[in-house]
């Protein structure tokens, strides 16, 4: 029986003062992990949904102003987050062990930048993205489900300028 092939299109959020669309661009082979997401939410879906080839909008959060900037590509599928079993880490969840982790990541690369970012302001402007979960109020999961129509308009506009 054929396993299914469908691309899935997600939003992933990050501060770029902590990692930007720049910082990953110039990663070893433009690309990193996805680590320290601590929301279950959000979890379940580095966990369970999002797969390889699907398309990620890489959003910059927490700046002046928020905006989409570039996309990418998860290369590698949900896998266990390290960070949960280190003490060091700011990340540290002492009830995980690796026999049942708790957190899970996953692996990104690079794809391109937009021409010129899309301000949150923006994208609230544009017909298409009424419904789309970061322009709903009170939205503020780090990773958000983009539908394939979302993904044409943002990446559209993106890579016109």
């Amino acid at each position: 029986m054929p396993t299914s092939t469908l691309v899935r299109h997600w939003l992933f959020k990050s501060e770029p003062e902590s990692f930007s669309l720049d910082d990953l661009a110039r990663a070893p082979q433009q690309t990193t992990f996805w680590n320290g997401v601590r929301n279950y939410q959000a979890r379940n879906m580095l966990r369970d949904e999002i797969k390889v080839g699907d398309g990620v909008i890489f959003y910059h959060s927490n700046t002046k102003p928020p905006a989409a900037v570039g996309t990418a590509e998860v290369v590698k599928a949900g896998y266990a987050d390290a960070t949960q079993f280190d003490p060091k880490s700011p990340y540290y969840d002492p009830d995980a062990t690796p026999d049942a982790p708790r957190w899970f990541m996953v692996d990104i690369r690079f794809k391109d930048k937009f021409k010129k970012a899309l301000p949150l302001d923006d994208l609230k402007q544009v017909p298409g993205l009424a419904d789309m979960e970061l322009l709903r109020r009170g939205s503020r999961l780090s990773i958000q489900r983009v539908t394939p129509a979302e993904w044409k308009i943002v990446t559209t506009l993106g890579r016109k300028g």
